[in-house]
């Protein structure tokens, strides 16, 4: 089976709910892309993203869009549990989203990617107001504030945390990363909101936060892994 035809099969069982055939094709994937964290990144965020961008061209059901949803959630669990832990790199990473489903497991997935790869991460989910966002920065100093955004009606409440950080100087040295949803589909809106950058998938990410600081700018995605599958 080639990647293409995996994808295409989980994003079926996904939205059918059939959960026996996506843990199964879950567990193909580890198995012929490389592992649980090549399958998080390579099957389960493709899959995050087609169900978030054909729900809201009101081209899914509701009833898919939640089958999708609950269900790849459960397998982000799932597999977060598998990844081998690499030594802390010292580095605190706090992440916020916006409120829907499909968001919150976007950006979960980064999380687990960014967790296994040594970087501290807390995670609060969608859903936090800006003063408590903007309270828990100045008082906990993260080296990272990463916030991921599907949708534009998120942009005010981003744009609001990153304006009054610069504007009460309230953790100088705290990066500002944003991904996901509605950058990747506006390349130039991190600078404008003033972002350091943003990044279209985990490892990019990963490999972004290895690095020394940058100039505002937009992570490239980094090129999914492509290996033949045998048959299933």
């Amino acid at each position: 089976m080639h990647q293409d035809m995996l994808q295409e099969r989980f994003f079926e069982a996904l939205v059918n709910g059939q959960r026996s055939e996506a843990r199964r094709l879950a567990d193909l994937a580890c198995e012929i892309i490389g592992g649980p964290q090549a399958a998080m990144v390579d099957l389960l965020w493709p899959a995050y993203e087609q169900l978030d961008r054909l729900y809201r061209a009101d081209q899914l059901s509701r009833m898919s869009y939640q089958f999708g949803t609950r269900l790849l959630r459960t397998l982000v669990e799932q597999l977060a549990r598998q990844i081998p832990r690499g030594l802390s790199n010292g580095t605190s990473i706090v992440a916020f989203c916006g409120s829907s489903e499909a968001e919150e497991i976007g950006a979960q997935i980064a999380v687990e990617v960014l967790d296994a790869a040594g970087f501290t991460v807390r995670f609060a989910g969608g859903g936090i107001a800006t003063d408590e966002i903007l309270s828990h920065v100045h008082e906990n100093r993260p080296d990272v504030l990463l916030m991921f955004a599907s949708a534009a009606s998120d942009l005010p409440g981003i744009r609001s945390v990153i304006d009054t950080l610069r504007e009460i100087n309230g953790s100088p040295n705290t990066r500002i990363v944003v991904g996901a949803g509605v950058f990747n589909r506006a390349p130039g809106l991190a600078e404008e909101l003033g972002a350091e950058f943003s990044v279209l998938e985990p490892l990019s990410l990963v490999d972004a936060l290895s690095k020394p600081r940058v100039t505002t700018e937009r992570i490239e995605e980094r090129k999914p892994m492509r290996r033949r599958a045998r048959a299933a």
